[in-house]
This record gives structure tokens, C-alpha cells and sequence, in this order.
């Protein structure tokens, strides 16, 4: 037989404070990992596909934003980087998915019809704003 403690012996030994910050680190990461399923990042864990969701993924981070936002002042330095953390990953993971997703579907009319003369007529200028735009890395989409 082991002498290691049960689960059961383990948690007894934890104050209440420490039981909620563990189950808030725990919720914390399940939403996380919940958004970066729905965002194509990460497989299902049951059927093993890739799912992309964006909206379903915004639900999450909305849920998590609300969270840090009701939380705030009432956090240990832990949880607070934690919540912090994960939200600016997802953000980021959330803007990447649906700028490759806007990029891997068809383009507007507008610009096919530009690449197309811009094709036939031989190189062209960038069209105006085209630099700004390019300089612009990082954006709130949601």
C-alpha cells in the first residue's frame, strides 16, 4: 500500500482561502482553455478535431473580462497576473484567429478587381493607407 496522503487528506490541510484560490485558478484556466478550443487553438478534448468559433470564443473572454472586471481590488497578486495573463493570451489568440480567418476567405470584389489592374497594368503605388495599416499590429476586434 502508499503512504501518500488521499486527495482527500490533501484538501484538509488547505484553509478555505487556499480551496477558493485554487478552484478560482482552476475556473480561470478551464475558461481559458475553453476560448483557445473555440478559437481553433486547441483540440477538442473528446472528438480530437479542430474547431473554429470565434464568436463562441468571444463568449469566454467576455466571460473572463467580466470576471477580472467584478473581481477587481479582491485578488491576491497570484490570481490577479493569472487573470491578467490568460485574458492578454486569448486577446491575442482571438485576434490572430480571426485575422487568418479573414484572410483565408475570399476578398472583396473591390479588391480583386484592383489586384487584377494592378496585375495588367504592371506595379502601382500602394493604395493610401495601406502603410498605416501594415504599422498597425496589434487590435481589439471584439
Amino acid at each position: 500500500m502508499s503512504t501518500s496522503p488521499a486527495p482527500e487528506d490533501a484538501s484538509e490541510n488547505l484553509s478555505r482561502e487556499e480551496i477558493m484560490a485554487a478552484l478560482f485558478a482552476n475556473m480561470v484556466i478551464q475558461q481559458g482553455n475553453m476560448a483557445l478550443t473555440f478559437l481553433g487553438k486547441l483540440p477538442h478534448p473528446e472528438s480530437g478535431e479542430v474547431i473554429k468559433d470565434p464568436e463562441t470564443a468571444k463568449f469566454f473572454i467576455d466571460q473572463l473580462e467580466m470576471i477580472e472586471f467584478k473581481t477587481k481590488g479582491n485578488l491576491d497578486k497570484r490570481e490577479e497576473g493569472l487573470l491578467k495573463q490568460t485574458l492578454m493570451t486569448l486577446r491575442m489568440a482571438f485576434v490572430e484567429a480571426v485575422e487568418s480567418g479573414s484572410s483565408s476567405e475570399a476578398k472583396p470584389p473591390a479588391q480583386a478587381e484592383a489586384k487584377e489592374s494592378s496585375s495588367i497594368a504592371g506595379p502601382t503605388a500602394p493604395a493610401p493607407g495601406h502603410d498605416d495599416e501594415s504599422r498597425k499590429k496589434f487590435t481589439k476586434k471584439y
